[in-house]
């Protein structure tokens, strides 16, 4: 005899059908029938869709779930922070540190504020390590033997630079001074240091040497130096030898030591004199651009060359054109 089908195990088909779900979103169970919804239940369920959809209807595209915050635009003026102030609210009085170093020339504004961050200086004998310190003008500053040593290094070369390198940032199709700084350029002078390419770090001509003009160049690591020969209050002179074309009368000559403007601004006192038939001495304090040669078209010259000998109590000497030495110990600008 044939087997019969079995039968599923556990309630009767019936009443299996009755505990299964209404609807589950799946397919169901072999041998288990669905319970169908009713009239009313499909009513119910199909009101419910219809609300939803009326409701995304109504709500206009984009509405953010909650309350939108305004991105913040790049190009906001940003409020400028407040005035340092005391606690008794007074601002705070006295002069920054690191100018006082600088008007003292102990050093550059810059290097003044990389030894306040190291903590090489001390006000008073108490170490200053905060940026931006006051003090009254008349407090005592000294060096830690770290910046001291650290100053030594800094080095400052002697160029006797040719005509048609700039002295300064290059210029399209010209050549900065500094690249003729190269140990084969270097002038062999008793107890002087060899070149070391670290000698080239930070270096930068203080003052300027015409394109068209040679002579001495000064170039330094050393912020005392450049202060003191490019500073506002420098007291420095420079001397050049500058040959002339033209004629040239007593009036002319006077107004070439004091009397002449440029850029509608007085020009220093100056000494200017014959050296003689075609050549001038100028001794200047101020070195505006292509000075000597502005001063002497005003009085009817034409410069056909001109060379600076010296800077101070430094002299160009016997430094050949195109070479370099470093600044002696016992010299002095």
């Amino acid at each position: 005899m044939a087997d019969s089908p079995r039968k599923p195990l556990g309630l009767p088909p019936r009443a299996q059908a009755d505990e299964a779900p209404a609807c589950t979103g799946r397919r169901p169970v072999r041998g288990v029938v669905p319970k169908r919804k009713s009239a009313a239940d499909a009513a119910q369920v199909n009101a419910a869709y219809a609300a939803k959809a009326r409701a995304q209807q109504e709500k206009p595209r984009g509405t953010p779930s909650r309350a939108p915050v305004a991105p913040k635009s790049p190009f906001a003026v940003r409020k400028p922070s407040p005035a340092p102030v005391a606690e008794n609210g007074v601002a705070p009085s006295g002069v920054r540190i690191s100018k006082l170093m600088a008007e003292r020339g102990l050093c550059s504004r810059r290097d003044a504020d990389g030894y306040i961050e190291r903590g090489w200086v001390f006000v008073d004998g108490l170490r200053v390590t905060e940026l931006g310190t006051r003090a009254d003008p008349s407090v005592k500053i000294t060096l830690a033997r770290e910046a001291q040593i650290q100053q030594t290094w800094q080095m400052t070369i002697l160029l006797h630079k040719p005509v048609g390198y700039v002295s300064g940032q290059p210029e399209p199709g010209f050549t900065p001074a500094v690249t003729l700084i190269q140990p084969e350029t270097q002038f062999g002078m008793a107890e002087t240091p060899a070149f070391h390419p670290r000698h080239l770090k930070g270096l930068a001509p203080a003052g300027r040497l015409d394109i068209d003009s040679t002579g001495l160049l000064v170039l330094t690591q050393d912020g005392r130096v450049a202060r003191q020969l490019i500073g506002e209050d420098s007291q420095v002179d420079k001397e050049y030898l500058v040959r002339v074309e033209g004629r040239l009368d007593a009036a002319g000559l006077a107004l070439l030591n004091h009397g002449l403007s440029l850029d509608d601004r007085k020009l220093k006192p100056a000494k200017v004199e014959w050296l003689n038939e075609d050549q001038l001495r100028f001794v200047l304090r101020e070195g505006r651009k292509r000075q000597i040669r502005r001063m002497c078209e005003l009085v009817g010259l034409h410069v056909v060359g001109l060379k600076r000998v010296r800077i101070g109590g430094v002299k160009l000497g016997d430094l050949p054109l195109g070479q370099w030495r470093f600044l002696r110990a016992d010299e002095r600008f």
